[in-house]
């Protein structure tokens, strides 16, 4: 792949791995290869930063196919074939779940909780130690946005999330600072599999928190310059005597 922006996220990308540590020497990374846009960018941006890291790891990919009727399996597969990438599948019945479990309003929690359980499985059966999952600096943003409007904390998707069960891996997001638009612009002359990943319920997905606070993102970019790289900047200093935070000893209370 050759396009000036391939080349940037490439960078920003090996920059986001030295700079929190995401990669080690002797590291076998399985790639979350969900059909889309992001997740086939960020294979393609692992692989060139395995030609060129001065850290030698192993990648393969992997799917995990929902089950869903429009969900192209076989398009998947036949693209990682080309690519010549290891690649593995794991299956599970979504739409049956949803609908044994009434879930049919909000399947998106349910979904996702059981394609990582698949995936991390899926991941100690290939001996690999760590995840990686194709999530950007706009993913990264919306997180926070939902975070302290839902009253959750002030939290976010981190680049590296180690895992509380020594057996998963841990869980690297080597994108976390490529702006979705980058990678739009990117894929757009990729030759990548069109529509591959379909999710019954894009419409839901659509409609839901993460797709409004997208949108009040792109919104207020227009507005506010380099209004991404602020928030990445913000995100990296908490300024601790400027919270609502409680004193650490109770005492101080009475």
């Amino acid at each position: 792949m050759e396009n000036p922006e391939f080349k940037k996220i490439c960078r920003l990308a090996g920059e986001t791995c030295v700079k929190y540590r995401l990669i080690a020497d002797g590291d076998r990374i399985m790639v979350g290869v969900s059909g889309g846009k992001d997740s086939f960018i960020l294979m393609h941006t692992l692989e060139h930063l395995q030609r060129h890291a001065p850290v030698k790891f192993s990648l393969c990919a992997a799917t995990f196919d929902p089950g869903f009727e429009d969900f192209d399996i076989g398009a998947i597969a036949d693209y990682c074939r080309k690519q010549q990438w290891e690649h593995h599948t794991v299956k599970l019945n979504i739409p049956q779940i949803i609908s044994e479990k009434k879930m049919e309003r909000s399947p998106c929690v349910l979904c996702s909780r059981l394609r990582r359980g698949k995936l991390y499985g899926l991941a100690g059966e290939l001996n690999c130690n760590k995840l990686a999952l194709g999530q950007h600096l706009d993913d990264v943003i919306s997180s926070f946005f939902m975070s302290i409007c839902r009253g959750q904390g002030i939290s976010s998707m981190a680049p590296m999330v180690k895992p509380q069960n020594p057996a998963h891996p841990v869980l690297i997001r080597p994108l976390a600072l490529v702006p979705e638009e980058l990678i739009i612009r990117c894929a757009a002359t990729a030759g990548l599999p069109a529509g591959a990943g379909k999710c019954r319920y894009q419409r839901t997905v659509d409609g839901g928190d993460r797709a409004e606070f997208s949108r009040l993102i792109a919104d207020l970019a227009e507005k506010i310059p380099d209004l991404r790289g602020n928030i990445a900047h913000s995100l990296t200093k908490l300024e601790k005597d400027h919270l609502l935070l409680l004193p650490e000893d109770d005492s101080l209370l009475s």
